[in-house]
């Protein structure tokens, strides 16, 4: 197993983590990318890239340098615009094949995703260097996967876990149940670091993973705190349930905030009529 280096993410260079990990990241920094989409290139004889990015010329441009003539795969943890676009040009570039899944819903989703392949849980992709095993991780959105490289334990997140902020679950495709499960499934597997694809590199994957979960659990335990029998307005509740975040957050905090009130009405915890909801 090699060592994997936990070297801050810095768009249009690549940053090299370990024997068999390349990280690309792109210039498209925000609020809700951090540094930028972080593209991961596996392998070293014949390549694998997990989440080409989206359409920026500059990227695309030094991930083509990068691999030359060596992309047998481009793969897509899920696909959402930042995630996904680049795949496109990148496999009329290469001639790579297009790795994924689709999604039923067309919120916020890339719709020239076209996959050559669709992957399904606990599928390998390998060479005689790497084994990746795909693990579905429903709840950013349904088509959400993980990769794991098993040779050094690392474990590619897309926005299924990232660097520096909590993830947005975004309804009717986003589920914060299967969110909670997925992460739960996670700690069913040997993990050593964490590669999101927005920050550095992450230690300590049981502990982050657990974090998360009690955080989202307690964010949850706000929700009901907030809430009594009577009905009460979206925009009222994501006062006092996100009151310890940036107001500009509220409408990313609203999407959340919806998961979790769907995940007490499917456990018969809550009613709702239209934007109104209550305990039951």
């Amino acid at each position: 197993m090699s060592q994997v280096n936990t070297i801050e993410a810095v768009a249009g260079k690549p940053a090299v983590l370990s024997e068999l990990v390349t990280r690309v990241t792109c210039p498209n920094p925000g609020v809700m990318t951090g540094p930028g989409t972080n593209s991961y290139l596996i392998g070293k004889e014949r390549l694998a890239l997990i989440d080409p990015g989206p359409i920026e010329d500059s990227h695309i441009q030094l991930l083509l340098e990068t691999v030359g003539d060596r992309l047998g795969w481009i793969i897509a943890t899920h696909t959402h615009t930042d995630h996904s676009p680049g795949a496109k040009q990148i496999a009329e570039a290469t001639g790579a094949q297009i790795i994924g899944a689709l999604v039923p819903d067309n919120m916020h989703q890339d719709q020239t995703f076209n996959p050559d392949r669709e992957i399904t849980h606990d599928e390998v992709i390998s060479t005689h260097e790497f084994t990746l095993r795909a693990i579905h991780t429903p709840g950013h959105v349904s088509n959400h996967y993980c990769f794991l490289l098993e040779e050094e334990g690392l474990l590619f997140t897309g926005d299924h876990i990232m660097n520096g902020s909590t993830v947005v679950i975004v309804p009717p495709s986003g589920d914060m149940k299967a969110y909670i499960e997925s992460l739960e499934l996670l700690l069913d597997y040997p993990l050593v670091a964490l590669a999101p694809a927005h920050g550095a590199l992450m230690e300590n994957p049981e502990g982050v993973v657990r974090w998360i979960i009690d955080h989202r659990l307690q964010r949850e335990q706000k929700v009901v705190n907030a809430m009594s029998s009577a009905f009460i307005d979206l925009d009222d509740l994501v006062l006092s349930v996100y009151d310890d975040v940036d107001p500009g957050l509220y409408p990313m905090a609203k999407l959340s905030l919806s998961a979790h009130l769907i995940k007490l009405r499917d456990e018969d915890r809550a009613a709702s009529e239209e934007q109104n909801w209550r305990l039951i």
